[in-house]
């Protein structure tokens, strides 16, 4: 049965190969290795593409010119090297869905066989050949075709059994010759590293089964145990219950028993439902999300649309409605009578209001200008503070760095001075003159003592005389 939705290139090329001389078939099928390296590795439709190669027999095809003598093939061994490539990549991964025991019984052990058919060849011709290049030509194809059967060998591990035991895999290995031999050998190795790697998988395999299997016991040999001591405790209750109560105290069991079961069904029950109704619940959500956004954006649409509208203009108005807004403008006129002003009347209190105006706005330039000024002050005030406050103690100060405490304002510095001169005399006064001085009195200091000592105050920014 041929698939539907084949890819149009297989279709294609498996039309050429029925309709081409037999000659030209190994060179049309080369065509396979570019649709393969043109798919993506390990996607869906890689596999498609697999599928339909196989279906179309272009595999089959691949075997029955492998199985060919080589110098009968267009192209000879490159040919032959290139094939072996496509048959081990289409094989591999591919699903052979109806056909399958054709597939790995028949098909897979018979490319296997012609991979080490091909070594066995190659190995004769590069022992026979005579030319440097023409052994590194053959060498290199007989690497190919042990790289393709490795391939093979990797996504159906089953096939190793059959290679072990093949006498053409045994003769390559009795070869003498050194180069072909370490190539075997690192073969050899390789699918042993794969039956290993297959037999520790099988172990894990079996060993989850049995811890699964004797989980699965223990849970039986529970519920066993569970129900002996179940009937075990019922039979207990049955010895202490009067006879005459047995009847209501099975019919008590089984209501309980009911009701258990009713329970546990009905919860399975609504489970199933609710796993059922997900799908629908989640697409309901997603509709409303949907619809909520949608409401919002067409909301922006229309309060945006509303914003930058075009003005419509006055509704004109009807001769019935001019008449009633006049009679309205009329009506206000007459009980709201203005009062009758003179020109000379109305020129003075013109100017009145200009000139209160005129002052309005000079009291305000000033007001805005003793601002300013208080503002640059407060500013000054701040940035002296925190000189101050970053600025270091007078024991520690070097250099320039007592100016930070001078000021640029004199009468600041005068009370500055006449506060130290007052802690001085304070302190060197006799105790006897303190009797009766309580904390926080000002102490009073002549003028002239005052006087005398500004004369030799240095000001910030000024030297002394």
């Amino acid at each position: 049965m041929k698939p539907t939705g084949t890819d149009p290139r297989i279709l294609s090329l498996a039309a050429e190969v029925a309709k081409s001389p037999e000659q030209n078939v190994p060179v049309i099928l080369l065509k396979l290795k570019e649709i393969i390296n043109n798919t993506p590795l390990g996607s869906s439709e890689l596999k498609k593409i697999k599928q339909d190669i196989y279906c179309y027999d272009l595999i089959q095809y691949c075997l029955l010119v492998l199985s060919q003598d080589c110098s009968r093939i267009q192209g000879g061994w490159t040919t032959v090297s290139q094939l072996t490539q496509i048959l081990s990549h289409c094989c591999v991964g591919l699903e052979p869905g109806e056909d399958a025991e054709e597939f790995y019984n028949e098909l897979l052990p018979s490319a296997a066989e012609n991979f080490l058919v091909l070594g066995r060849r190659l190995q004769t011709c590069f022992i026979n050949a005579a030319k440097g290049e023409e052994k590194d030509a053959l060498l290199h194809f007989f690497e190919v075709v042990t790289d393709s059967l490795f391939w093979l060998l990797g996504g159906h591990v089953q096939l190793i059994q059959n290679v072990l035991k093949s006498d053409d895999f045994l003769r390559l290995l009795q070869t003498d010759n050194v180069q072909i031999g370490s190539m075997v050998m690192t073969l050899l190795q390789n699918i042993l590293q794969i039956n290993r790697s297959k037999r520790t998988k099988m172990l894990m395999k079996l060993s989850r089964q049995k811890e699964e299997e004797d989980h699965r016991l223990q849970l039986q040999i529970q519920r066993q145990r569970a129900m002996r001591l179940s009937r075990e405790i019922r039979l207990n209750m049955l010895e202490i219950v009067h006879p005459g109560q047995v009847e209501k105290h099975n019919r008590e069991i089984e209501e309980k028993s009911a009701l258990i079961i009713q329970k546990h069904w009905k919860g399975y029950r609504e489970r199933k439902n609710f796993r059922q109704q997900r799908p629908s619940l989640t697409e309901y959500k997603a509709a409303v999300i949907l619809q909520r956004a949608t409401l919002k954006f067409l909301a922006k649409c229309r309060k945006k649309k509303k914003l930058f509208a075009p003005w419509p203009g006055l509704r004109e108005l009807t001769d019935a409605r001019r008449i009633e807004l006049k009679q309205q403008v009329d009506d206000y006129i007459r009980r709201h009578p203005g009062s009758q002003i003179s020109d000379v009347t109305s020129r003075e209190l013109h100017s009145q209001a200009q000139e209160r105006l005129q002052r309005y706005f000079m009291g305000r330039a000033l007001e805005e200008r003793s601002q300013q000024h208080r503002e640059a002050l407060m500013a000054q005030i701040s940035t002296n503070i925190e000189q101050l406050m970053k600025a270091p103690s007078l024991k520690e100060a070097e250099g320039k760095d007592p100016e930070l405490f001078l000021s640029r304002s004199r009468p600041v510095a005068a009370k500055a001075k006449q506060a130290h001169l007052t802690t001085l005399k304070h302190i060197q006064a006799p105790w006897w003159k303190k009797l009766g001085e309580e904390a926080g009195d000002d102490i009073d200091i002549p003028k002239d003592e005052l006087s005398v000592e500004l004369g030799t105050l240095f000001i910030g920014g000024t030297k002394p005389p």
